[in-house]
């Protein structure tokens, strides 16, 4: 009798607790479909408690979490350099014979001191303008191959602080981080990133590592309708910018197999983060 009834216990017990697991996949399996819903491929669920199969599939899910959002990125820089291309090609179709015919106006002894000198080299200077402007972003669809090395994290950036002695920097990076990134490239990023933070009275920059490379800065907050612009090409918020700046750092990271983003969730402490996540 006391047998059955332990075998009874422990039946029950392993019922409530297949059921608790199943429970748990479950909503495993709900969260990562909010997550492909909303178009949100960041998940990367733990895999403690599994069983050998399931935690496999867990992480085979985690990894193609992070290679579709690299594509998604991917697609999405590719997608703007054609609108990109195609728009500077009929622009500069435009623009050209304007330019021309009205130096050639301006250049006619007949139309120099007359009232219509002044309007035609209105319009000489503003197809002038407008070719410069696009050959601007002539580079967006143009960038050369990175040249992939070791980089030292940390003296990269005791480099990159020296240009910025005005910005109080605040580095936590171990000793030995090394990542394969084009230098170049990376610190022209930077740079970009530092530059908008001054633009955005930012006084200080936050550097550390943890399980990608976070930068943050304490200048204005950017509003959450803007946030989800900053990347796509021709937008800024400055009267004086061209919107390419962020744009482009980006393509220059996606080259490298680095996805460069803004955090969801800034560091404690700064208004602004963006976050570098390593996939090479």
């Amino acid at each position: 009798m006391i047998i059955l009834l332990l075998i009874l216990i422990a039946i029950v017990a392993f019922a409530c607790w297949f059921y608790r697991h199943q429970q748990l996949l479950k909503d495993r399996a709900h969260l990562m479909r909010e997550a492909i819903h909303n178009r949100d491929f960041t998940f990367h669920l733990p895999v403690k408690g599994l069983f050998f199969g399931e935690r496999a599939l867990q992480e085979a899910l985690n990894d193609m979490g992070k290679n579709i959002r690299t594509l998604v990125a991917q697609k999405e820089v590719e997608s703007w350099q054609r609108l990109t291309r195609v728009l500077t090609h009929e622009i500069m179709n435009a623009t050209a014979p304007i330019s021309s015919i009205s130096q050639a106006y301006l250049n006619n002894p007949q139309i120099k001191g007359s009232i219509y000198e002044e309007g035609i080299r209105a319009i000489f200077e503003t197809a002038g303008g407008l070719s410069n402007f696009v050959d601007s972003y002539r580079k967006f669809t143009s960038l050369q191959e990175p040249e992939l090395n070791p980089v030292h994290l940390l003296s990269f950036f005791q480099n990159i602080k020296t240009l910025y002695p005005q910005m109080e920097w605040h580095i936590d990076l171990p000793a030995d981080i090394q990542i394969t990134a084009d230098e170049n490239m990376l610190r022209q990023v930077m740079i970009n990133l530092v530059k908008n933070a001054i633009e955005a009275k930012a006084k200080e920059m936050d550097v550390r590592w943890k399980e990608g490379l976070f930068i943050s800065n304490n200048g204005a907050p950017i509003p959450a309708d803007v946030s989800r612009e900053i990347f796509i090409p021709f937008f800024t918020t400055k009267q004086s910018g061209c919107g390419i700046g962020l744009s482009l750092s980006r393509q220059m990271m996606l080259k490298q197999g680095i996805e460069l983003k803004l955090a969801e969730t800034p560091i404690s402490g700064y208004p602004v983060t963006f976050l570098f996540i390593f996939n090479n």
